[in-house]
């Protein structure tokens, strides 16, 4: 873990349509940027690995939300034979696709977990220090505690992201591309069909594949989201404003609404994945803002920890 020393910073992000890599989303739930204040904290250095995730697992017995099937009292109208153990896994259509519908490009399957990413052919052997991913937010929570740690709040990962560059758009800077080198695993080519990986990876990374942020920490953008504490609401930044002066390390909501699902719970994710684009999803700004149904994982979306000064 790195010492993270807190501090006051401005949280949020700038319309950031019409920048370099800037993408096509106004990223209004990022909005008022408020000023914000947090205490130092513990982060961990990297995204939590499959190696550390596997030795959880193998002290403790634990079984993720993907391994364990759907129940009928959950999912009623849900017909017996769908009810198995499985999860999200990117799978990328053949032929070009309109953008405005994301279920073009995600599947659930059967079998779909921590140990078999993308279904049960796939394996994490060799790919112990890739994030570890098929992880549900309560999945997370579990290996926080069994760690001595807790997941960030989102005013916790915004200030560890931008390393002390206040006001930047990128943890590194406001440059995307730096002297000709990406900086984080991220999408180039054609979204969601090609993938050209100008980045070294068509997929996810090793940790600490990228250089760190000036706080030490790697692939705060890019590679896989990382859960947060905080519930997710499109109107957090604004009930926050409305208070008045600085904001002191807030938790975040005391429920989740997204007026989009209102019926899905979620939590907030941050950071962008491999999958992120100027294209679709250029959450890769360190001031925006992603959200995921807490009890659902995928194969982009994985956690890190921080620990308190006490």
């Amino acid at each position: 873990m790195v010492w993270i020393p807190g501090g006051e910073f401005s949280m949020g992000c700038d319309d950031p349509r019409g920048k370099p890599f800037g993408g096509r989303d106004a990223m209004p739930d990022a909005r008022p940027v408020r000023r914000v204040s947090v205490g130092g904290f513990w982060m961990d250095r990297t995204e939590v690995t499959n190696d550390q995730y596997a030795a959880f697992v193998a002290a403790t017995g634990y079984v993720t939300v993907a391994e364990t099937p759907p129940t009928a009292a959950d999912f009623p109208d849900a017909p017996p034979e769908n009810l198995v153990a499985g999860s999200i896994v990117f799978t990328p259509p053949s032929h070009p696709v309109p953008l405005d519908n994301h279920y073009v490009w995600w599947a659930y399957v059967p079998g779909a977990d921590c140990r078999h990413p993308t279904g049960p052919g796939s394996s994490i052997e060799g790919l112990g220090d890739y994030p570890v991913v098929q992880i549900a937010w309560a999945d997370a929570v579990a290996y926080a505690t069994w760690a001595g740690k807790r997941l960030p709040t989102e005013a916790e990962w915004e200030f560890a992201a931008r390393g002390g560059l206040s006001g930047a758009m990128y943890p590194w800077g406001d440059e995307f591309i730096v002297a000709g080198a990406s900086m984080a695993n991220t999408w180039q080519g054609r979204f969601p069909t090609e993938n050209t990986a100008d980045d070294g990876f068509a997929t996810l990374a090793p940790v600490a594949a990228f250089p760190p942020n000036p706080y030490g920490l790697h692939d705060v953008s890019g590679n896989v989201w990382e859960w947060c504490s905080d519930w997710y609401r499109p109107d957090t930044y604004r009930r926050d404003a409305s208070r008045g002066g600085v904001v002191r390390d807030p938790r975040g909501p005391h429920a989740s609404h997204d007026p989009q699902e209102p019926g899905q719970a979620k939590r907030v994710l941050r950071g962008g994945s491999y999958l992120c684009t100027e294209q679709y999803c250029s959450r890769y700004i360190v001031g925006t803002r992603g959200k995921g149904e807490a009890s659902s994982g995928a194969n982009h979306i994985g956690f890190r920890c921080v620990r308190s000064r006490d």
